[in-house]
């Protein structure tokens, strides 16, 4: 009896000490990490990567290298606010009832029924923060952390809706700038800053990605959702002085190389962190350049038209995505895709369901993975303005509408922070393009194509059924409304 005890004994000890012994694992992350850095008002053509000249951008650069470069996708709509509620809502943004660009006070914002990428990470306990640019209403009820973010340090709208003309001096009284209030930098929920002049604007890109870099730092070791919508290359553009005379591009060309340093300080925090194999990060823009604001604008890369139009210049951005070890280095994606497909890309990847309420997005994950003959997006709405159907498109074969449009086409630009001329109703008539041989939108091929012509107007009915057509006087049947103050 005594040395069945004494066996017991010395089992226990063992047993014990081994476990004493063994590191205590953590648990895994329920998926990866995820960095979204959404710029505002950056071309087609801005970075070296897709052609820009005399502007560097190696650290982007280097992420397209790593990762995969689309040349075929597309902003959801060509302004701000709705950019913005496309992006994280997965749907087009007509569809969650958000149009243009929202203004101080708005009365409206995304409602908080929608469901943002922020809100269907929190499913799988992600940590969620945005560093930037929100613009989806500035009340209270509207801010980020009403929409699944945990943290927030930004601007609520635009940096240049502010008591301050374009050379950084005071607006003038009764202008349309003068009637706007300080501009405020929000931490959660509360104004911490005021951003006044032009050399404020100078430290927002610094700024924003000291707190995001903090924020990836305090949640090393669970997942997190990293939101960086940076407020520029949106004017008024600067850069700090470390910056200025840099490139070979004039002070739009000092700013965007200020960008790529800040996105490559951002991947050599998540290198030291040990966080590169389990993080994805993706690089966009809202939608094409201000083209009016001449030697302060950015580059299409010859598509026609920019920002504020459904042209191709308007919608088509860059995108790169790297995720180490997952996506295969140097892939480059023709097919089309969109900025709502990155929502049900991203669920995924993160094994949340889906909204219940629809969306329009298509998951990317199998372009991700470096089938390069996928194909899950085949049509695309443009819709702009309220609630306009002006054109759609199956693979590269778009039809474009008779609609009233911006136009940048035969107007001089301004210079040095001023705007030049840019149409707001100029007429554009129904055209057939193929921008597999003319993505600058130039050739109408409608004589040559009837069928093509046909298969395209089919999609558009279904369209305007679904949500609507202002160009037909056509309501639709599945729009939703926007978040409405409640006070």
């Amino acid at each position: 009896m005594i040395r069945k005890i004494k066996i017991l004994l010395i089992a226990l000890i063992v047993l014990t000490l081994n476990q004493s012994s063994t590191p205590v694992k953590t648990a895994a992350p329920s998926g990866p990490n995820i960095i979204l850095i959404f710029m505002d008002d950056m071309g087609y053509g801005d970075l070296s990567c897709y052609g820009a000249l005399d502007i560097n951008t190696p650290n982007i650069d280097r992420l397209a290298s790593e990762g995969i470069r689309f040349t075929n996708f597309l902003s959801a709509q060509a302004v701000c606010s709705a950019s913005r509620a496309a992006i994280l809502t997965g749907c087009y943004p007509n569809r969650v009832g958000i149009s243009g660009a929202l203004f101080p006070a708005s009365p409206i914002g995304l409602a908080k029924e929608e469901m943002t990428i922020a809100d269907l990470l929190k499913q799988k306990n992600y940590a969620t923060g945005i560093f930037g640019k929100w613009h989806l209403g500035d009340a209270q009820e509207f801010l980020p952390l009403n929409q699944g973010f945990d943290e927030y340090l930004g601007i609520p709208y635009s940096n240049d809706m502010w008591p301050v003309n374009y050379d950084g001096l005071p607006a003038k009284t009764g202008t349309n700038k003068y009637r706007f209030p300080p501009l405020p930098l929000i931490r959660n929920s509360a104004p911490v800053d005021t951003v006044r002049t032009l050399e404020d604007q100078a430290l927002l890109t610094s700024r924003l990605t000291d707190e995001a870099i903090s924020f990836i730092r305090r949640n090393k070791k669970k997942s997190f959702f990293a939101y960086i919508p940076h407020p520029m290359p949106h004017v008024p553009i600067n850069a700090s002085a470390a910056f200025r005379g840099k490139s070979k591009q004039g002070l739009y060309g000092d700013m965007i190389q200020e960008v790529d340093h800040n996105v490559g300080r951002i991947m050599d925090a998540l290198k030291k962190e040990g966080l590169e194999k389990n993080t994805l990060v993706i690089f966009t823009s809202d939608n094409g350049p201000w083209l009016n604001f001449g030697n302060h604008a950015g580059n299409t890369a010859g598509l026609r038209e920019g920002k504020g139009t459904s042209f191709e210049g308007g919608q088509r951005v860059p995108c790169i995505m790297k995720w180490k070890g997952t996506i295969p280095g140097g892939l480059v994606s023709n097919q089309l895709a969109s900025t709502i497909d990155l929502l049900p890309t991203i669920a995924k990847l993160a094994g949340a369901p889906l909204p219940e309420k629809k969306i329009d997005g298509l998951d990317l994950g199998e372009i991700l993975k470096g089938d390069l003959l996928a194909s899950p997006r085949k049509n695309f709405l443009y819709y702009y303005r309220k609630n306009s159907l002006e054109a759609v498109r199956r693979d590269n074969w778009k039809l474009v509408f008779q609609h009233p449009s911006r136009s940048y086409l035969d107007q001089a630009p301004g210079v040095n922070g001023f705007p030049g001329a840019a149409p707001e109703n100029v007429m554009m008539n129904e055209a057939l393009y193929d921008l597999r041989r003319d993505p600058g939108e130039r050739y109408d091929v409608q004589a040559y194509f009837p069928e093509i012509v046909k298969e395209l107007k089919a999609i558009a009915d279904q369209a305007r059924e679904d949500l609507g057509d202002d160009l037909q006087k056509k309501e639709g049947s599945n729009k939703r409304q926007p978040g409405k103050l409640t006070k």
